[in-house]
């Protein structure tokens, strides 16, 4: 799909991974619909990215909310075209430990977020872009999806965070399948360690040792570098229904 003239609704798009891809696709020509929470700087991030951008305050777990979003997106800029889900949360806890189990509020956040909030928002664009005219290769819509690569190296502590991302991946291919016959495809991005703010609250030393841990390049990933996935996804008509890793050949040990 060619973005010139495209419209977009991006989740997380406030900030990080989210903020990088709403910028690469307002300069590939498109336009972009920001949805984040509404006390993110979303409203600010947007009137600083343009006119071609607005911001939609919502939950991403709300059906009614998200429902509103895409509804305002249409208002604004008459259509959904490209919707990449990049809202999401950590949640670091072992299964038990001295204090007790985890508390099951713990990982049902997690999955209600990362998983739930994933597809909440997909399936209402989805439906969105069924109304869409397909262009000359008969596409109306394309989806990406943010997973972890603690989907396939979960450590300890991460069994919420690894069974949502790995929910996010495992629905990659069926949804692809529901959704060809509406010209609609998904890809999912497995992201490595990026340079996040989520990763910015973490002393020096700390972000060090995670980067010396990426064989090449030896570094954090950058968000440009996740929004140059994000635009490719788009862009290539015969990326569908595939979760690619993007880590640096990344392989997370136990620990």
């Amino acid at each position: 799909m060619k973005i010139p003239g495209t419209v977009a609704l991006v989740t997380g798009g406030a900030s990080g991974l989210g903020l990088a891809t709403a910028r690469e696709l307002l300069g590939a020509g498109g336009k972009v619909m920001i949805v984040d929470r509404p006390q993110s700087d979303g409203e600010t991030v947007a009137g600083e990215l343009g006119a071609n951008a607005a911001f939609a305050a919502a939950d991403v777990t709300s059906d009614a909310e998200v429902t509103a979003a895409v509804r305002t997106t249409v208002e604004r800029f008459g259509a959904i075209h490209i919707n990449v889900n990049c809202a999401g949360v950590g949640a670091a806890m072992k299964t038990t430990s001295k204090g007790g189990p985890m508390p099951l509020e713990i990982f049902s956040m997690a999955i209600q977020i990362n998983l739930i909030g994933t597809f909440n928002v997909l399936r209402l664009c989805a439906t969105e872009m069924a109304r869409n005219t397909p262009n000359a290769d008969g596409e109306r819509g394309v989806i990406v999806n943010t997973a972890s690569v603690a989907a396939f190296d979960g450590q300890i502590g991460q069994a919420a965070y690894s069974a949502s991302k790995g929910g996010v991946v495992a629905m990659t291919l069926p949804i692809a399948r529901d959704l060809a016959s509406i010209g609609v495809r998904i890809c999912t991005i497995a992201p490595g360690t990026f340079d996040t703010p989520m990763l910015a609250l973490m002393p020096d030393p700390m972000r060090q040792a995670l980067a010396a841990q990426i064989p090449f390049p030896p570094r954090l990933g950058q968000p440009p570098e996740f929004a140059a996935l994000a635009r490719h996804i788009v862009e290539n008509a015969m990326l569908n229904g595939e979760t690619i890793r993007l880590d640096g050949a990344l392989r997370m040990p136990p620990k």
